[in-house]
């Protein structure tokens, strides 16, 4: 990409960040506290101390792998926002199958495990793959459809046939320890974030350096020129929406192997680590670089909340509310590049001044 493309790309990323900080330094401001030590301190406290660092990158890896889920359907104009279910759905089985299966060697379980939950999320991904590819059904709508559809169905399946016995609340059997991630060292850092490098670099291979990343573009941005020139753009909807369903069940496996070890109604917590993968592709501009920085990012205010909360006087609810000004920021810039909506109006202002010069 040319140095001219990137620097109005970086400021599109940044900007909603530096605005969302701002109106959160006016709120923290206006409650008594000092905006700069508390900033100071969130990400001070998350990025610039060896274990909290590591514990960033911990929380990080999820919100990586969610991040390129929603990044390789959305640069091809199509949009997957069946992240979170897929998640759910891989988290759950793979949770099961580290519950149930009785696999002697470590390894062994946690590649079934990642196989379970992978092929949960390819599966749940195939229903609106294929409805889009050849009925030319609203993805969009069918996969936030899904979501609660899935939500539910868990809901059902940990508080009967799966609830484990005796427990004081909802939850399924702990996975055994052949299935666990554990840490290293003193953070909560695990194994599993290398493995979701080892996906994102995949990722980064294939939309960088192969032929269907290539096609990925193409699609995005012209799919009636790309079908005329020979490719079959219904094909590559499914490869795609499988790529993307994989990614999450990846991402659903591996919080619940490293971090949950057990699935609860609360298992992807709020909004829901797949929501924060939209955001998180917004943020780095559907580029794999870009996405790995800005889950790094927004891990580090998910792990400073508790930093400000504990060193200063302001409320750890300040980060909550400087995440929602950054969806807000970035939701006005995607519904502006998808159905320019600054150009009419611009266009709609033109047409006005000329009239009344007439």
């Amino acid at each position: 990409m040319s140095k001219g493309k990137w620097g109005p790309k970086m400021l599109n990323s940044i900007l909603p960040v530096l605005l969302a900080f701002g109106i959160g330094a006016i709120v923290i401001l206006l409650i008594g506290e000092d905006p700069l030590e508390a900033y100071g301190i969130m990400l001070g406290k998350s990025l610039l101390t060896t274990k909290g660092f590591l514990n960033t990158l911990h929380y990080a890896a999820p919100l990586l792998l969610t991040g390129l889920a929603i990044a390789v359907t959305f640069k091809a104009n199509i949009f997957n926002m069946g992240v979170e279910g897929q998640l759910l759905f891989g988290g759950f089985f793979a949770g099961i199958a580290g519950a149930y299966l009785p696999v002697g060697d470590p390894l062994l379980h946690k590649l079934l495990c990642f196989a379970v939950g992978m092929g949960c999320g390819v599966l749940f991904a195939m229903i609106p793959a294929l409805l889009k590819a050849y009925c030319h059904v609203d993805e969009m709508v069918v996969t936030l459809t899904l979501n609660y559809a899935m939500i539910k169905v868990l809901e059902y399946l940990s508080t009967g046939p799966f609830r484990e016995a005796g427990s004081g609340y909802v939850c399924t059997p702990t996975v055994l320890d052949s299935a666990m991630f554990y840490r290293l060292g003193s953070s909560r850092i695990t194994a599993f974030f290398f493995v979701a490098l080892g996906a994102f670099l995949l990722v980064w291979f294939v939309m960088r350096r192969t032929r269907l990343g290539y096609e990925i573009t193409a699609i995005g941005k012209n799919p009636e020129f790309a079908e005329a020139t020979g490719m079959r753009v219904h094909r590559k909807i499914i490869v795609l929406m499988a790529l993307s369903g994989a990614l999450a069940g990846l991402a659903g496996t591996g919080f619940m192997l490293s971090e949950k070890f057990k699935y609860t109604l609360s298992f992807s917590g709020n909004p829901g680590l797949g929501w924060d993968g939209m955001l998180i592709a917004l943020l780095g501009r559907h580029s794999p670089a870009g996405i790995l920085i800005a889950a790094v990012f927004y891990s580090a205010l998910k792990t400073g909340a508790d930093n400000i909360n504990m060193y200063t006087h302001v409320p750890k609810e300040i980060v909550a509310v400087i995440q929602s000004l950054m969806i807000l920021f970035l939701a006005v810039q995607f519904l502006d590049e998808r159905y320019g909506l600054l150009a009419r109006l611009k266009a709609r202002k033109g047409a006005k001044a000329d009239a009344i010069t007439r």
